[in-house]
């Protein structure tokens, strides 16, 4: 049963998947906005995560904010013909940031594709995510009392980069935040991060 359990979990789907690091500057230097999952999610149980989740059909007509060019050539390399379109992407990227927590960037912000990672076999859930840096300067919604958040990320907070790698953290946030704090810090990106879990060797990967 367990061996059977095991090759399931192996075989799962990836879904393609976006979050969004949404960042603005504190007293102390740049913050981000982090929650955490509940005890009894399926996936990363009571981790701590950046705002984010699958792709729904609906991203496909759904609004999206603007994307550069070269940022969507990135977001389309690497990928298999049925993946989703950068703006699919960038949509969904958008509604979970809202549903998660009430909170819309300003029209014209600067969506920034930072980090891509696919998760390995042997997890609950797979997903292909895509990490979108963007900043809150002029964001709408109660970007302090969250109320307009749903309820799948509690203790929403605003919090240093590096307070943030101190709370219980999945690996693969951990190493995005490692790498916002060097862009936060004016740091060059030599192409985007990508975790590629797709295939049985784990391959690491820039995009450029």
């Amino acid at each position: 049963m367990a061996l059977a359990a095991t090759a399931a979990m192996t075989d799962l789907p990836i879904r393609a998947a976006a979050t969004v690091i949404l960042w603005r500057a504190g007293p102390s230097g740049p913050q981000v906005l982090m929650g955490q999952r509940g005890a009894g999610a399926a996936f990363m149980p009571s981790k701590y995560v950046f705002p984010g989740g699958a792709v729904d059909p609906e991203d496909v007509n759904g609004p999206a904010p603007g994307l550069s060019p070269g940022c969507a050539a990135r977001l389309a390399a690497f990928c298999p013909p049925e993946a989703p379109a950068p703006q699919v992407l960038a949509a969904a990227a958008l509604r979970e940031l809202a549903e998660e927590t009430g909170l819309a960037p300003a029209p014209g912000a600067d969506w920034r594709f930072v980090f891509r990672a696919i998760t390995p076999p042997g997890r609950s859930r797979r997903f292909d995510a895509r990490f979108f840096l963007v900043p809150a300067a002029g964001a709408s919604g109660d970007a302090e009392g969250f109320t307009d958040a749903s309820d799948e990320l509690s203790h929403l907070h605003w919090i240093g980069l590096a307070e943030a790698r101190a709370l219980d953290l999945p690996f693969i946030t951990e190493v995005v935040l490692a790498e916002v704090s060097a862009l936060l810090k004016g740091g060059d990106q030599p192409g985007v991060p990508f975790f590629d879990n797709s295939g049985p060797v784990p391959t690491f990967r820039r995009i450029a």
